[in-house]
């Protein structure tokens, strides 16, 4: 008499089940790398982005100058002092020229604002660390005036413009300077004035902080 199909052994059921199984599709380590490559590659470029553009402490961004390194015709290139370390509040430093365009500094940095009363290289130089564009001059009251309203005109020298008194420039001069760069001019030149800011504001330095906002705040103006 003929086996019944119910009493087929386990082995048999089992090879016959293994027969007739789809097959289950693994993902290849290969797709997987592909992907971590691309995530990878993303993340680069998303933290690259911030490097072309200023982040104030709230989250929100400034608007800086269009240069990332030194533009021809615009200023005097300088070399880059070996050391920018802090020195202690109120101890001087030596610096490669007048005014300073890069080297050690104090550890806080000045307030952006108008100084007629004058402020310490060592201070200024830190605000130059952070992309800051000092204005150094030694004018009679008529002009000191002038290049105040003209520096005011600029938008950017709100978040980036740092204005003082400074008699180690000439009688009559204005002195421009960012990190690694500097610009001398006798009198008011607006328009030369503007494109110092348009070019390098936020633009040059090891770091890019704007001077709003800084711990140091002295008279912005005479009483």
């Amino acid at each position: 008499m003929p086996e019944s199909r119910h009493r087929r052994s386990r082995s048999e059921r089992r090879t016959a089940r293994a027969a007739t199984a789809i097959p289950v599709n693994r993902p290849k380590r290969k797709t997987n790398k592909i992907y971590l490559i691309a995530s990878i590659v993303i993340a680069i470029l998303v933290i690259g982005s911030f490097g072309l553009t200023s982040i104030i402490p709230d989250g929100g961004q400034i608007e800086t100058g269009s240069a990332r390194a030194y533009v021809e015709g615009v200023g005097v290139q300088h070399e880059v002092m070996p050391t920018r370390a802090h020195v202690p509040e109120g101890e001087t430093a030596e610096y490669s020229t007048t005014p300073p365009t890069s080297g050690d500094h104090w550890d806080i940095p000045q307030s952006c604002g108008f100084y007629p009363g004058g402020l310490p290289d060592e201070r200024i130089v830190h605000n130059l660390e952070h992309g800051n564009i000092v204005v150094s001059y030694n004018l009679d009251s008529a002009l000191e005036e002038e290049l105040r309203q003209a520096v005011d005109d600029i938008d950017l020298s709100q978040n980036w413009g740092v204005l003082r008194s400074y008699p180690d420039v000439a009688p009559g001069t204005v002195a421009l300077t960012t990190w690694g760069v500097s610009d001398t001019m006798e009198g008011v030149d607006k328009d030369r004035i503007d494109k110092f800011f348009e070019t390098y504001a936020g633009a040059l330095g090891p770091e890019f902080l704007p001077c709003t906002g800084n711990q140091v705040a002295m008279p912005s103006s005479q009483p």
